[in-house]
């Protein structure tokens, strides 16, 4: 169980493109009753267009992304609403500065597939601006989650209901 039960839930879907955060991220808050925020809304311009482009973003590219996601989870803790978020999270310091921001209150939702299955995925993705070309890069930058404290991981070789499911499941065993 959570150490303190006051606190409002903050939770991070995290995974490379293609896994499926934004509808899971959608349907956890919804069955949670809690608050979704679509973390792709939170870059700026500049980023969507690199990532449009098929340029990957930089860690120099990344960080002011990563202070908003920070600044609207730690604004709906302060305000006592729990919160979902979108976020790739790919590498630990990224997922540790997220961590500082909801005061170390944050948990996340780490959606794992095969390569195979996220390229299938973003092949069959309607106007969203990120190419199926950059999942490699992705790849390459993701830092698995494995082993951090407030992580669960969930397969998403299931139906986006399934998903959901296993992720609620599997957090109720963390908190």
């Amino acid at each position: 169980m959570r150490d303190n039960q006051d606190i409002p839930l903050a939770i991070i879907v995290m995974g490379v493109s293609g896994s499926g955060k934004s509808s899971i991220g959608e349907g956890v808050a919804a069955k949670l009753g809690i608050h979704f925020i679509e973390g792709d809304t939170l870059h700026p311009a500049a980023n969507v267009e690199k990532m449009s482009k098929g340029i990957p973003l930089t860690d120099e590219d990344r960080w002011p992304w990563l202070e908003k996601i920070g600044q609207e989870i730690s604004a709906s803790l302060a305000k006592g609403e729990g919160v979902v978020v979108t976020c790739s999270a790919l590498k630990r310091v990224y997922r540790e500065r997220l961590r500082a921001s909801a005061g170390g209150h944050l948990y996340f939702i780490y959606l794992a597939g095969s390569k195979e299955l996220l390229t299938k995925r973003m092949g069959e993705r309607k106007g969203h601006f990120m190419p199926t070309s950059l999942l490699e890069s992705q790849l390459q930058t993701l830092e698995v989650p494995t082993g951090e404290a407030g992580v669960v991981t969930v397969d998403i070789d299931d139906t986006i209901e399934g998903i959901v499911e296993a992720s609620v499941k599997s957090l109720r065993t963390i908190l």
